[in-house]
C-alpha cells in the first residue's frame, strides 16, 4: 500500500484544512487507516483513527470535537477534517494503514510521506 498526503499549508488560527490520504492498491477497504502527526522538536503522536469499515473511530483528546477523521472507500482515500486550529496543532501529518484498528504507532505498517500544517496566531 503505497499513501500520499495532500491538503497542508498555512492557515490562522481558528481555520480549517482538510487533509486527504489517497491509497494505492485495491485492498483499501481492510484496512484502518490512522493520522498522526509531529511537531517540531516532540515526537510524533496520535492524532486519529477510522476503522475499514467506518464504523469504528477514535480521536486523541487534544483533538476531539475538532477533528474529523472519515474514508471513501470507493476512491481509496482517507480524510482528516481539522477545524478551530490552534497553533499547538503546527506539525507535519502522517496518514497510516494497519490491519487493525489501533493507536499505536507500532501497529502501523505502511506511511505516507507526511503534510505539512502552519497555523500562525
Amino acid at each position: 500500500v503505497q499513501l500520499v498526503e495532500s491538503g497542508g499549508g498555512l492557515v490562522q488560527a481558528g481555520g480549517s484544512l482538510r487533509l486527504s490520504c489517497a491509497a494505492s492498491g485495491r485492498t483499501f477497504s481492510i484496512y484502518a487507516m490512522g493520522w498522526f502527526r509531529q511537531a517540531p522538536g516532540k515526537e510524533r503522536e496520535f492524532v486519529a483513527a477510522i476503522s475499514g469499515s467506518g464504523g469504528s473511530r477514535y480521536y486523541a483528546d487534544s483533538v476531539k470535537e475538532r477533528f474529523t477523521i472519515s474514508r471513501d472507500n470507493v476512491e481509496n482515500t482517507a480524510y482528516l477534517q481539522t477545524n478551530s486550529l490552534k497553533p499547538e496543532d503546527t506539525a507535519v501529518y502522517y496518514c497510516a494503514a494497519s490491519r487493525s484498528l489501533s493507536t499505536w504507532q507500532k501497529n502501523y505498517d505502511y506511511w505516507g510521506q507526511g503534510t505539512q500544517v502552519t497555523v500562525s496566531s
